[in-house]
């Protein structure tokens, strides 16, 4: 009986496959020039674009460099000329490991995913894969291994709209095929696996995860003596030229459709290969008017400011934004570049620049989440008053020494949280880091909605100061959910997609959660205020509404952000400097006519024109604000203090905690680089950046180039760790261009001088 059921079980699998073998036939090839365009539209219905065009050269298997070729096997099947046209085993594993939840794998041959490129499609079902097991073993016995890696080469996807491995390297490298070397070829091998998850030069934050598999192919062309061992050695990993995108995505229209792909290929809404293939309807949450205001409000108070013959540094200036809906998560606006086809990559979503100082109110709102206490055992409120001396060794951390510098070296005493958010000072939110603790901070910004994955998001003190490099999309959504009162909605780009009539189902867009208390998120909008009406972001007064913000500047000025919102609206602006011939991080020192780019300034005046622009003819609202218990109450009195002012500052010149006539006016820093016309009270007369106007003793100032007093400026020169010909010191450097000493952050934290 057991033999005879064997036998059966053998006979029905057999009869099964024979009956599959002859019924499925080799059908035609699906015709590219049937593939249709994907429309995407704002939310009123009006389109903003149109892809899909068709990127393909078919090329002979004779013109592909040989090493290419090995690249490509080694990348995707290694046993392909010695394989049969299956491999059971491998698509039993592949199905385990993808039930097992270890990933999502294929486990096809080349002959098989030529089969689903060229005669099938890529819809994920049984009946699909039935056809494409059988279609693969008919055809393997009809056409050689060269002809099916042939045709594999000239229909794989490889990003880029690119099709086929000619179209790739013009599109990467901007040469034939027949000339690329075998790195580049590797590196285009890499892409099979997912373009966008590969592509360096759109997603400069991918180079560890590209190089890896670079280095995988490599070494299983090694493996397989395909490449000698020296060669392997010498090669350098082959950056590809920056992308250009299509005359018919200029503007802000390509960075729009990309951050659609994007959104729906992370969100595994629809895959790469299936939206490439095209025909999708799709309409998205931005709103043109808003659009448009942003587009205009960038090119206001930045771009018609720039002046390349003039200032060559003005070549390097990018701006970024984005606009969300806090109630709804939507996004209404955003900011990409000057022009898709001139700056291909996205700057309100790349994950490469630092966010500096916006980062701080994530710390506080972790403090009052998890009724945090001061080293002392005093509640943390925005009364709390803390050491604001510059290069005060953090308390409590065992993780070494940390001693983080204050921006211009000011030390400011003992100084209240709020006081301590409006002038952004360093020492004081690294210390509240540890008396929270840093993975509690970091555990709340991911809760705010900063990506968990996001590069140098580590949990110790100097994560306070901002080392972190989410994108200004991803600083919006956090923002947006302190705006929200501390629900944390669906943040989404897309409200509605269709192919053929029929809607693709998204995810729940109503659904929120509480990410924070309310009186976290509250109280921390309250100093955000602050930050507002007398620190470093007056300039976002200009919109003309109740606001709430923080402004940000990256290490060695190479980005200055400015976040912030109103009840209606968050939105984000960064100015970013970048090499447009290297695509290297450059400092901002001198653009646009300024000795320094700071949060307050351009940022926040772009943020304020779009902000009015966009919430015109809305109601003004105030901020409905519930904060935590003791939040306004008073500050104790100062212990020390034997009389009505305290002994002044080494530094700054302190009264009572705060800076005298020389220090900073109006509640804090200036934040906003050189005030239009020059010093203000004690800042410098010539010209140079007031920065906070943190100057001096007393008066601080100078007279027709005399000599500075405890820490005054000469024409720009400065004492005290100033900056040097109108450069900032930002953790020690000493000019543009030159290296930090003397505050570089400990366990691999940011310079303790970043700026506010």
């Amino acid at each position: 009986m057991v033999l005879g059921g064997f036998i059966l079980v053998v006979l029905l699998v057999v009869g099964a496959f024979m009956t599959g073998y002859f019924l499925v036939e080799i059908p035609q090839a699906n015709a590219a020039a049937t593939k249709q365009s994907n429309v995407y539209l704002y939310a009123d219905g009006t389109e903003i674009a149109r892809d899909g065009k068709v990127n393909r050269e078919n090329v002979q298997l004779k013109q592909v460099p040989l090493t290419v070729q090995h690249a490509v096997l080694a990348a995707e099947d290694r046993d392909f000329h010695s394989e049969s046209a299956v491999d059971p085993k491998a698509m039993i594993r592949a199905a385990f490991n993808t039930v097992t939840g270890k990933g999502k794998q294929s486990g096809s041959t080349i002959t098989q995913q030529y089969v689903k490129n060229y005669y099938l499609g890529q819809e994920q079902t049984v009946t699909r894969k039935a056809k494409e097991f059988f279609i693969a073993i008919k055809l393997d016995r009809e056409v050689s291994k060269d002809d099916i890696l042939s045709g594999y080469l000239n229909t794989s996807y490889f990003g880029r709209n690119a099709y086929g491995i000619q179209a790739a390297a013009q599109a990467y490298y901007g040469r034939d095929v027949k000339k690329l070397t075998t790195a580049e070829g590797a590196y285009l091998a890499t892409l099979l696996n997912s373009p966008n998850a590969y592509d360096v030069a759109t997603h400069p934050e991918n180079k560890p995860r590209a190089t890896g598999r670079w280095n995988y192919v490599l070494d299983g062309m090694v493996e397989q003596g395909w490449l000698g061992k020296s060669e392997r050695a010498g090669m350098k990993f082959p950056m590809p030229d920056e992308a250009k995108g299509t005359a018919g995505l200029s503007g802000q229209r390509g960075y729009v459709v990309k951050a659609v792909e994007d959104y729906l290929t992370d969100n595994r809404i629809i895959d790469e290969d299936r939206l490439a293939k095209g025909g999708y309807r799709i309409t998205t949450t931005l709103q043109k008017d808003r659009q448009d205001a942003f587009k205009k409000a960038v090119e206001d108070q930045v771009m018609s400011k720039v002046d390349k013959d003039a200032r060559k540094v003005d070549r390097n200036v990018r701006a970024g934004g984005a606009s969300i809906d806090p109630a709804t998560g939507k996004v209404v606006a955003m900011y990409g570049g000057i022009d898709y086809t001139k700056q291909y990559v996205n700057n309100a979503t790349r994950r490469d620049y630092q966010v500096g100082s916006t980062f701080k109110p994530f710390v506080f709102t972790s403090a009052v989440e998890n009724g945090s206490v001061t080293q002392d055992g005093l509640p943390i409120t925005p009364n709390t008053v803390y050491d604001g001396t510059n290069k005060r060794p953090v308390q409590g951390w065992s993780g070494g020494a940390y001693a983080p510098e204050n921006e211009d070296q000011v030390s400011y005493g003992r100084t209240t949280v709020r006081e301590a958010t409006d002038k952004s000072v360093n020492s004081v939110y690294a210390q509240m880091a540890v008396d929270v603790g840093s993975e509690k901070v970091k555990d709340t910004a991911i809760a705010l909605g900063v990506p968990k994955n996001t590069p140098d998001l580590t949990a110790s003190p100097s994560i306070a100061l901002g080392p972190s490099t989410a994108s200004v999309l991803d600083m919006t959504e956090a923002y947006a959910t302190l705006a929200n009162h501390g629900k944390h909605g669906t943040y989404t780009i897309v409200e509605e997609i269709a192919k053929d009539g029929e809607r693709i189902e998204l995810p729940d867009q109503d659904a929120t959660e509480q990410a924070v208390s309310r009186e976290a998120a509250d109280t921390t909008t309250s100093i955000l205020q602050s930050v507002v009406e007398g620190g470093t972001g007056t300039a976002a007064q200009g919109a003309g509404r109740p606001a709430a913000g923080k402004t940000g500047t990256a290490e060695n000025d190479t980005a200055a952000w400015f976040a912030g919102y109103t009840p209606d609206l968050a939105t984000v602006v960064a100015v970013m400097g970048q090499n447009p011939d290297t695509g290297a991080h450059t400092p901002l020192y001198g653009a646009l006519g300024e000795a320094r780019i700071n949060g307050g300034g351009y940022p926040a005046r772009i943020w304020a024109q779009f902000t009015k622009d966009a919430l015109e003819g809305k109601p003004v609202k105030d901020f409905d604000l519930i904060v935590e218990e003791g939040a306004d109450q008073p500050p104790p009195p100062d212990p020390t203090a034997t009389g009505d002012t305290e002994e002044p500052d080494t530094d700054g010149g302190a009264t009572d905690g705060g800076p005298t006539e020389g220090g900073a006016t109006d509640g804090g820093q200036d934040d906003g680089g050189v005030t239009d016309g020059g010093p203000t009270d004690g800042g410098p007369t010539d010209g140079g950046p007031t920065d906070g106007g943190q100057t001096g003793d007393t008066t601080g100032g100078q007279t027709d180039g005399g000599p500075p007093t405890a820490g005054g400026q000469t024409d720009g020169g400065t004492a005290d760790g100033g900056a040097a010909q109108g450069g900032p010191t930002n953790g020690g450097s000493t000019g543009p261009g030159e290296t930090a000493s003397d505050g570089g952050a400990a366990d691999g934290g940011v310079i303790g001088g970043m700026d506010p």
